[in-house]
């Protein structure tokens, strides 16, 4: 027996090897992003939830993309399947790393990303309870369409039978198998073996290994779910956004229980792993992504779109801003309008005004740049007003500078700051400068042309036509 340091004899094989030819894609039909995420990724968090001693991912049509996509996932395996001969073939692909193993084999798919974490720990509870040679995962549906069928005969399951093989009869079984299994390792690929292809499709398939086992009176379970979407597989285009639904519902309700307010949570589209503070408000059309986690009592206005950021408590995003990799601090107002880009940081009860852009910048406690403005690669202390029109020219053709502006500074419209550049602490730059030297601190930093006036100009001008 082999296992792993807790002790682990429990083994997960993912297959992921189809090409999904109803997708219409170049991209493996696992690699299709659901809430955010590609939906294999679901279902190896979901594996991992078990603690297996192996994972292996059964891997064929696009073979490399898969494994450049898992190249970081720590203790993964991959087993190739080449050509693409069925499920029960598959399975085959992984002989050389479990034959001869002994222990539970968790079978699943990868185009299954809705499985939750108990449903598999049910799974084991019932396949190790019945001391089964296998147990299948079933589900009880209006549509079974597509699916393969549970025969049953005096209410044990006697064998599985596809779609393409079913006669009318068959067809009318609202039973179907979810393609997750769990097996009984040393008997497991001896009983492969012997599996033929005599079906429709000329291919290899695993729920032939049902019948194998009840020939050869080995016990076989089912475990029903209560939940039919919780199996559901990914075929098309139309079951992706169907899937991503359920996802993003799951989501928002388990939101709305925890205290978030969602005005409309048909149109509020938020990721697995964000988190989100009580009494927080959110409008229609806000997308939260990635890992971002948002505070408490913060409001969030319509068509905001969050990435990978932290918001303290009690902020403010106004309509149609775009957050990407910022920090966002307690009492803050952004937008409407902003775009903060990763590395930006917004302090205590700062405010990020309207078509204003901030990247790899710090805008301390208590300052604003209300309008019109980019600060790129700046550290701007606290308590600073930047007028609307300011720039930081940070980039010199070949290099990003830095703009430091201290506590206090008052920046005029129209100012350009020419990078690398300071601005001392209280200092003024005044409206339509172009500075490109520091300013010391309470001096006044003045860069523009002396206004001059030609009177009768524009009489002469005229007469002159």
């Amino acid at each position: 027996m082999t296992k792993d340091a807790a002790g682990s004899d429990l083994h997960v094989v993912i297959l992921a090897a189809g090409q999904g030819t109803r997708m219409k894609s170049g991209l493996p039909k696992v690699l299709h992003a659901i809430a955010g995420r590609p939906m294999v990724d679901h279902v190896l968090r979901t594996a991992a939830a078990i603690s297996p001693a192996t994972t292996t991912l059964v891997i064929g049509h696009e073979a490399e993309a898969i494994r450049g996509h898992l190249r970081e996932q720590e203790g993964l395996q991959f087993a190739v399947q080449e050509p693409q001969l069925g499920t029960a073939h598959a399975l085959q692909q992984t002989a050389p790393v479990l034959d001869g193993q002994t222990g539970t084999l968790i079978l699943l798919s990868g185009d299954v990303p809705l499985l939750r974490p108990a449903t598999l720990r049910r799974l084991l509870e019932v396949h190790r309870g019945a001391k089964a040679a296998a147990t299948v995962v079933t589900a009880v549906v209006e549509r079974p369409y597509g699916y393969g069928r549970i025969v049953r005969t005096s209410g044990r399951i006697a064998r599985i039978v596809e779609e393409r093989d079913a006669s009318p009869a068959e067809r009318q079984i609202r039973e179907i198998n979810s393609g997750i299994y769990a097996f009984d390792l040393p008997p497991l690929f001896d009983t492969l073996r012997t599996i033929a292809a005599t079906n429709a499709q000329g291919e290899y398939y695993l729920t032939d290994l049902i019948a194998a086992y009840r020939r050869r009176r080995r016990p076989v379970e089912t475990l029903v779910v209560d939940d039919p979407r919780e199996v559901r597989g990914v075929n098309s285009r139309t079951e992706l956004a169907e899937v991503s639904a359920t996802m993003r519902q799951t989501k928002n309700e388990e939101l709305m229980a925890a205290g978030v307010t969602l005005i409309d949570p048909a149109t509020t589209y938020i990721d697995p792993d964000v988190t989100i503070g009580a009494d927080t408000v959110i409008h229609p059309g806000v997308a939260i992504q990635g890992q971002s986690r948002i505070g408490a009592a913060c409001e969030i206005h319509a068509y905001v779109r969050i990435v990978d950021t932290e918001i303290a408590d009690r902020v403010t995003i106004h309509n149609f801003c775009l957050i990407i990799g910022a920090r966002v601090a307690e009492g803050a107002s952004i937008g409407p309008f902003a775009h903060l880009r990763p590395e930006t940081e917004v302090g205590q009860a700062a405010k990020v005004g309207n078509f204003v852009e901030l990247k790899k910048t710090t805008l301390g406690p208590g300052s604003k740049a209300n309008h019109l403005s980019y600060l790129g690669d700046a550290t701007i202390g606290p308590n600073v007003n930047v007028g609307a029109g300011t720039i930081t020219c940070n980039y010199d053709g070949r290099t990003k500078h830095q703009t430091v502006i201290e506590e206090g500074a008052f920046i005029g419209s129209d100012t350009q700051l020419v990078a690398p550049v300071r601005i001392g602490r209280g200092a003024y730059v005044a409206a339509g400068s172009s500075i490109t030297e520091d300013v010391p601190a309470g001096a006044l930093g003045i860069a523009r042309g002396r206004q001059t006036n030609i009177e009768g100009w524009v009489e002469r001008k005229k007469n002159a036509g």
